[in-house]
């Protein structure tokens, strides 16, 4: 009797058949996103298991990867030590061969002063030496008893020059 009463009037009717709509079917509820949803849950469980069986694939393939990379780079450090080796040996060779000219003009230069060396000619040679030796200040000269000369008492010297002296007043 009540919706009897009710359905002649159009706007009250209209509004209970809304309101017997809504109670069949859940408030807010959007098939669409729904399906979406699904979807989006559907693809995460697919990649997670794809992730589970393709992963350890990688991990293989790029520890090989990174083992012949390993390979390659000590392969080159050995070729490298192998010409430093080369370039050593080949400096070497060519520093004897100095030694040896350097020894054969020393016979010779013994030859040329009738096989007896002067200590003349001694002195000449260490002072020639002394040459190579233009960055270094202290220079130790040979005396008679072969005996270096020693400077400490000028050293002492120069520190008394430079102390300050106390007076007794």
């Amino acid at each position: 009797m009540y919706l009897c009463m009710l359905e002649n009037y159009p706007i009250v009717a209209s509004h209970l058949n809304n309101r017997q709509m809504n109670r069949n079917s859940t408030p807010g509820f959007n098939p669409t996103v729904a399906r979406q949803i699904v979807w989006a849950l559907v693809a995460i469980f697919v990649f997670v298991i794809g992730m589970a069986f393709i992963r350890p694939w990688y991990n293989v393939w790029s520890q090989e990867m990174e083992g012949k990379a390993e390979f390659a780079k000590a392969e080159q450090n050995r070729k490298i030590k192998i010409e430093e080796a080369r370039a050593n040996l080949e400096a070497e060779k060519l520093n004897a061969q100095a030694e040896v000219a350097r020894a054969k003009g020393a016979a010779e230069a013994i030859k040329i002063e009738n096989g007896s060396i002067t200590p003349t000619y001694i002195q000449y040679l260490w002072v020639r030496q002394q040459s190579d030796l233009s960055d270094k200040t202290v220079i130790y000269i040979p005396t008679e008893t072969n005996l270096p000369i020693l400077e400490s008492t000028r050293m002492n010297k120069i520190k008394s020059q430079h102390a300050p002296t106390a007076t007794n007043e």
